[in-house]
């Protein structure tokens, strides 16, 4: 069975951080991908990053 895992997070080392919590928790051969996007906002002031990930592993 093909199960999803997502993590998103404001910065890229909490991503990192989690993501790699995750992928040592689980075997390396049920991993069938990983996909990864950034998404930004910005305003007169500042601007919102948003990093994610997506695991698609088998159970």
């Amino acid at each position: 069975m093909l199960k999803v895992k997502i993590f998103d997070e404001e910065h890229e080392r909490d991503l990192e951080e989690s993501l790699n919590d995750f992928l040592r928790k689980i075997p390396e051969h049920t991993i069938q991908e990983i996909q990864y996007q950034v998404a930004v906002s910005t305003d007169e002031d500042s601007g919102v990053y948003c990093f994610s990930a997506m695991v698609i592993y088998k159970e």
